[in-house]
């Protein structure tokens, strides 16, 4: 039984199959159908009579047990349909196993126990939950139920739980994911598949199911169908259902889903250049900065081991990014996209800043929005730098620490042309709050530090070729172009550290950061 893929460009999603070992493939595209994947309503037709829907783990189906029994001893015809037990209950009303939730599913029962009077197979009537009066009025019994409490309320019906509800979707066809299915081999591994078919960026992935991805899209109001962006470098027209897909294969979980959203609308704009940082030989990939109330509501780490591992929102959103980039885009390594050496934002970089005691303005507060907004910051910036200054304990000394190390920044020989990405720790940010420094006066006193003199820069200058022409000697040049260097604060407390991402080229023939609300 071989396996029909098609373009992997556009997506994937496995679609899991309840009875058997197979496992269906779901490539989106625009133009195919929602699955119909649903069981035939007329094959779970409701029997003529009462029908009871039950539940063992439902104190109120427990309690009308006896009542079931006198509905047959009194000539009712009655059947019975277990959500979770087919053992359960024990009466003289013929029990159907209904723990598959077919009919559960397809007859909309939302409580248990549910009292449904049909004939000729449609429901004529419904009680939900017990009611002694309204079980005699519907039976025609006066005395049903008498040792009963005359009224309790019912249970959730297991095919509305909220556990249940996106399995039980993705199995009845009406996801309304719209995808072309398509099957692997039964004894096929799915997650050595993602690895030969190229889905994957080189770390195993989590399997796609349609439930998973219906979960995902709880994570935004957002239409499935909505386009996101147009991902370079292919330029493809990617929707929300798309974006939902890779989010599942990189392991984030509905509450990171915005932040994706976000970042890839960002990452995707002509601003941010996306399709140039992919195709120069440079280092660089996007580096996402979090600013906002709902870095602590997904647990996005600011702190200890910012830029580590070891924090799930932190390591699968950036991920997230880039699987859309290389699946959805077609950015691929050694294709489109041909960095001669990487950097860990190839692979997905995404922090929050750290904004409870810093002592700068948020990121995104200083580039335009409003404080307390959810927002994040794409820049294009690659592996830190280390900056240790054990010593310092006057802003002016850091300073100089910090100018000294962003000065080799690419290059100690070059200027204007490479971005970078400052990260204060806290540590040396108390430093700095305890003198009042803000961002401004921070960058003010390193855009002077770091104005540099031509003579120095020029090729040959120190014995090294690299540099620039001639005609830049004695003129005084900044090393980095106005808004070219970023600040933020973040990291752990213990360690007098701060950190420098470093950035590619600047500007209109590179990238300039580009800064979104997270809706």
């Amino acid at each position: 039984m071989g396996a029909n893929i098609g373009s992997c460009e556009q997506g994937l999603i496995w679609r899991s199959c309840r009875d058997s070992n197979s496992v269906a493939l779901v490539t989106p595209s625009p133009t195919s159908p929602p699955s119909s994947t649903a069981s035939d309503p007329a094959g779970l037709e409701l029997p003529n009579g009462l029908v009871a829907v039950v539940k063992r783990d439902c104190p109120t189906c427990e309690l009308v047990v006896p009542v079931l029994d006198e509905l047959v001893g009194a000539g009712a015809t009655l059947t019975v349909y277990t959500q979770d037990d087919p053992d359960f209950p024990r009466c003289a009303a013929p029990v159907i196993d209904d723990t598959a939730l077919d009919l559960s599913w397809h007859h909309d029962i939302e409580t248990v126990p549910t009292l449904l009077q049909v004939r000729n197979g449609a429901e004529v009537t419904r009680i939900v939950g017990w009611s002694q009066q309204e079980w005699r009025a519907l039976t025609g019994i006066p005395t049903l139920g008498s040792t009963l409490p005359p009224q309790r309320p019912g249970c959730g019906s297991l095919s509305v739980d909220p556990s249940m509800t996106d399995i039980l979707q993705a199995r009845f066809g009406r996801s309304g994911l719209a995808g072309r299915r398509v099957t692997f081999a039964s004894l096929e591994d799915e997650f050595e598949a993602a690895f030969d078919r190229g889905w994957t960026d080189g770390l195993p992935v989590v399997p796609p199911t349609e439930a998973r991805v219906l979960r995902m899209l709880e994570g935004t109001t957002r239409n499935a169908g909505d386009i996101v962006a147009s991902v370079p470098p292919d330029l493809a027209d990617v929707t929300v259902e798309q974006v939902a897909i890779n989010s599942v294969l990189a392991g984030c979980s509905p509450e990171h889903f915005p932040v994706v959203l976000a970042a890839v609308e960002a990452a995707c704009s002509d601003t941010f250049n996306m399709h140039g940082l992919l195709a120069t030989t440079y280092f660089s990939g996007p580096v996402i900065v979090v600013n906002g109330p709902i870095a602590n509501r997904i647990g996005l780490n600011s702190g200890h081991n910012v830029l580590g591992q070891g924090t799930r929102a932190n390591m699968t959103i950036g991920r997230a990014l880039q699987l859309v980039i290389r699946n959805l885009g077609g950015g691929r390594p050694g294709e489109i996209d041909m960095a001669a050496f990487g950097s860990p934002s190839k692979l997905g970089l995404c922090f929050a800043e750290r904004e409870y005691d810093s002592p700068f303005e948020p990121l995104a507060t200083s580039r335009g929005l409003a404080a307390e907004t959810d927002a994040l910051t794409v820049f294009a910036g690659h592996g830190p730098t280390a900056i240790v200054d054990q010593l310092s304990r006057n802003p002016e000394s850091l300073a100089r620490s910090i100018a000294a190390v962003l000065r080799v920044n690419a290059h100690p020989k070059l200027v204007i042309g490479f971005d970078a990405l400052l990260i204060v720790g806290p540590e040396h940010g108390r430093i700095f709050s305890e003198a009042r420094w803000d961002r401004a006066r921070l960058t003010a006193e390193i855009d002077q530090l770091l104005t540099l003199d031509g003579d120095e820069l020029i090729r040959g200058a120190d014995g090294i070729d690299e540099g620039l022409p001639e005609s830049f000697a004695g003129q005084p040049l900044p090393k980095f172009r106005p808004g070219g260097l970023q600040i933020v604060h973040a990291g752990g407390d213990a360690g007098l550290f701060s950190a420098v991402l470093g950035g590619w080229v600047g500007g209109p023939k590179g990238s300039e950061p580009v800064t979104r609300v997270i809706a």
